[in-house]
């Protein structure tokens, strides 16, 4: 396989290359490979007359399922199916991918839903706790922004890049504990926005590419220029919560949670949590009651007019220095 990323925390080859991932020296060891444009190699057909439904989405699209799952009965992987046509085999390890898809969606089609749902599949499979949030670094440390579908994560978070601060992941934030520290992974290379945000940030709303033909969502590219991206595991030092947007002078502002709505916060926005079963809920809680020792959870509620998306980082990052430096004084 002549092309190697790094994603996730993960290394992968390819047989093809993959936009938006970072590329990264060819080696012989992998943690998951990566068949793009063909069918397993590894599955045999009478092993398909196993499967078994594994999971339905309640979302549909012309009275199909957006989404479907199928699992082997012996073992042997998934199969993610789209309503478009989509259809990836995931092994049950987490170590093997392959993609195909119909006409007239593209590779750039199949590769949106490889960054995204399937790698955050994978990493479930492999027992990572996710939130449902992009992240920057400020001060070489990670802040992560959660909220809602539609809340702005991802446009909060191209806001930051703007200023310069390194995007460290968008959507799905990876989380490794190491010595009672929760590490952020790195993402993908890329932010996804919709017209109206690239509108908002850069003035127009086909200011940046198309993320595929057939959509009309679009990318900034990170790594280039004044849109930095972190390459590198960082701690997680902050969370902040969008809640809704208000009208008045103080927006935007910073509020305290309880510990019982930051903990059901959590909850609500890990990563594809509608597929854990017992063992895996089980852990993911131990997670996140640690997760939520170690670091602060904040609501925050925009300013409803766009023009004031600069004002919302800067009030993130003066709370969030703010707060670094009172932690200093107790410790000292």
């Amino acid at each position: 396989m002549p092309f190697a990323y790094s994603a996730y925390g993960f290394r992968l080859k390819s047989n093809h290359s993959i936009l938006g991932l970072v590329e990264s020296e060819p080696s012989e060891a992998s943690d998951i490979e990566v068949w793009i444009g063909q069918g397993p190699p590894w599955i045999y057909e009478p092993i398909r007359a196993s499967e078994q439904l594994f999971y339905v989405s309640p979302a549909l699209e012309r009275e199909i399922p957006i989404f479907t799952i199928w699992k082997s009965s012996v073992g042997a992987y998934f199969r993610l199916v789209y309503s478009d046509g989509t259809e990836f085999f995931v092994d049950t390890q987490g170590a093997r991918i392959s993609v195909t898809w119909q006409h007239p969606l593209t590779l750039a089609d199949a590769t949106v839903y490889l960054r995204g749902q399937v790698m955050g599949f994978v990493l479930r499979l492999r027992g990572i706790t996710c939130l449902h949030a992009s992240a920057v670094v400020v001060d070489h440390q990670a802040i992560a922004v959660m909220g809602g579908a539609g809340a702005g994560k991802s446009t909060t978070a191209a806001s930051f890049a703007r200023l310069g601060y390194p995007v460290l992941s968008d959507d799905i934030l990876p989380l490794v504990e190491e010595d009672g520290v929760f590490r952020a992974q790195p993402g993908c290379a890329c932010l996804c926005l919709w017209p109206e945000s690239v509108n908002n940030l850069f003035g127009a709303p086909d200011a940046l590419p198309l993320l595929t033909p057939t959509w009309d969502k679009r990318y900034l590219a990170l790594g280039g220029g004044v849109h930095q991206f972190q390459h590198g595991a960082v701690r997680l030092a902050a969370i902040y919560f969008l809640e809704n947007r208000g009208g008045g002078p103080t927006f935007p502002i910073v509020q305290e949670m309880t510990a019982e709505a930051a903990f059901l916060a959590l909850i609500a926005n890990t990563y594809m949590n509608y597929l854990l079963d017992s063992e895996m809920r089980t852990r993911e809680f131990r997670d996140l009651g640690k997760l939520l020792a170690s670091t602060p959870l904040k609501t925050v509620r925009p300013h409803e007019d766009p023009e004031r998306l600069t004002r919302l980082c800067e009030v993130i990052v003066e709370d969030f220095r703010s707060q670094a430096s009172a932690e200093g004084r107790v410790h000292h």
